[in-house]
């Protein structure tokens, strides 16, 4: 009989890369509370910013996404053990003891380590997001009871295609001839090749997560291996707690600028689906696949599309909309303006909009606090909008289409009380408090604004608000003005062509002299 969830994990010992990531934190936690019989998690950490493995792991475990553990579960702490490496050095870093460890007791992997920006150089994303996974593939190659190895991708790593379904597609390059290339072409020759080699994909990330699967396919007769491919990972929708996020990549980016009044128009088609999955939705679906790969020990590599297609249909337009109206109930208490703007299907309005809402209110403010003798910040602030949202728009200015009848069939393979447990069934998720819980996540977890401050916010957003009809009508004002101001002149021009015309339709030629 097959086992539960619960059973299966019961004694397993597993090592996660990328665990300090976004999804890698939410991963960690729900294998800690829902999965108790695990033996031991291994995290593969690095000293990063001069901050030690050590520190990191404890940073790690005093995250907000654990608040819950510590103060229910406090214990299951002690199933984390530290694994000083990178996935950027030869064998990881791995240290004798810690390699043979691994070898001789690790039953599950899941690899999440990847860069998530969208504008790094080419060699950068080859060598953390291919050739790392080569090292950790080649380590999982040494295992001895190696049960399942799960690679976290994604959905937007085949752009060109129409619809993306869940099978393996052909490379566009060999993953070790870009790997080679990478190691000893030099960056300027690299930098005048990187737009032909990518020329499928919008950048380097969707470019070197595609040859990536390519690579880790061609493991897939060494040990079980299956691939997850998420769309656009987006905060918490009920666990460790709703609305949970820790970052300010993609949308959530767009939600703080916009409530922050500094992103006011963007280029988008409102009439197009957006394909978002909640983080947890995207933590049981790892969980489930490691499950369902060793439980059936296939020879071939298994691929699940986990998005929203064919559950939930939501807009742009109607994103933007819900969102907005969350944002003016539970405003940010700074800000530099009152929220406004719109979402643009014209590139040409959006560069428009673009000059008189972001960039010349900006050199206006750091023109002002030039005179006031303060440090500049507007102008480099608005350029790095811009380019953000210069990336993002290639995902919200065409419709994606992705089959998930692999991830839809996780639900299957688990009982009802399970389900609830490991839920990766979107149909019941509520879009209005989604995004409700979203606005208030980003406010408390990003930005670390304090609940108790919301009655202060709203009077300062009421402030803006009335600063912004202010400015309005001043504007409105001096527009009608500068036209009434101009009637007389642009009158006495239309009468004199007026009689020009005249004139010449009698035969007189001295038309010729009109000014």
């Amino acid at each position: 009989m097959q086992p539960s969830v619960a059973e299966f994990y019961t004694g397993k010992n597993i090592l996660i890369t990328g665990s300090t990531g976004f999804v890698g934190k939410v991963l960690v936690e729900k294998l800690l509370r829902s999965c108790g019989g695990i033996n031991k998690i291994y995290l593969l950490l690095r000293q990063k910013k001069g901050v030690s493995s050590e520190d990191r792991l404890k940073e790690l475990c005093n995250n907000k996404c654990f608040e819950n553990l510590r103060t229910k579960q406090p214990e299951v702490f002690n199933k984390l053990k530290l694994v000083p490496g990178d996935i950027l050095e030869d064998e990881l870093g791995l240290s004798n003891d810690d390699r043979q460890e691994l070898q001789k007791n690790c039953n599950i992997i899941f690899h999440s380590a990847a860069c998530v920006r969208f504008d790094q150089k080419l060699k950068d994303e080859v060598n953390l997001n291919t050739t790392g996974t080569l090292r950790v593939l080649e380590l999982a190659k040494t295992i001895e009871n190696l049960e399942a190895f799960v690679h976290l991708s994604t959905a937007y790593c085949r752009c060109e295609l129409p619809v993306l379904e869940e099978k393996l597609y052909p490379a566009m390059h060999s993953p070790r001839r870009v790997m080679d290339i990478v190691q000893w072409m030099d960056d300027d020759m690299l930098n005048y090749l990187e737009p032909k080699l990518i020329a499928s994909e919008p950048n380097t990330y969707s470019y070197t997560k595609a040859i990536t699967e390519n690579l880790v396919a061609e493991y897939q007769n060494e040990f079980p291996i299956a691939i997850g491919r998420p769309s656009i990972v987006t905060c918490s929708w009920k666990e460790p707690m709703p609305g949970w996020v820790d970052n300010k990549n993609g949308p959530t980016g767009i939600l703080i600028g916009s409530g922050k009044g500094v992103i006011r128009t963007m280029h988008c088609e409102a009439s197009y689906h957006a394909d978002a999955i909640p983080v947890d939705v995207v933590a049981n679906g790892c969980i489930l696949i490691a499950y369902a790969t060793a439980i059936d020990r296939a020879k071939e590599m298994r691929i699940y599309n986990i998005t929203l297609s064919g559950i939930k249909k939501i807009t742009w337009g109607q994103i933007i909309e819900i969102g907005k109206k969350w944002i003016i109930i539970y405003p940010y208490t700074l800000a530099l303006w009152y929220v406004g703007g719109t979402i643009k299907s014209y590139w040409l309005t959006h560069q428009f909009c673009l000059i008189f809402t972001h960039l010349l209110p900006a050199y206006f403010v750091d023109a002002l606090l030039f005179l006031l003798g303060k440090k500049t910040f507007m102008v480099n602030v608005q350029k790095r909008i811009s380019h953000g949202l210069s990336v993002l728009q290639y995902y919200t200015t065409k419709e994606w289409h992705f089959k998930n009848t692999n991830f839809l069939s996780l639900q299957k393979r688990i009982s009802k009380e399970e389900n609830d447990v490991f839920y990766t069934d979107v149909s019941a998720l509520d879009e209005e408090e989604y995004l409700k819980d979203y606005v208030l996540g980003a406010r408390h977890y990003v930005l670390k604004e304090d609940p108790n401050n919301m009655p202060r916010a709203r009077k300062l957003n009421n402030i803006r608000y009335v600063v912004d009809m202010i400015t309005k009508i001043i504007l409105v004002g001096l527009f009608l003005w500068f036209l009434y101001s101009r009637i007389p002149a642009m009158t006495s021009y239309v009468a004199s062509i007026d009689n020009s015309l005249r004139n010449w339709l009698n035969g007189d030629k001295s038309y010729a002299s009109i000014e």
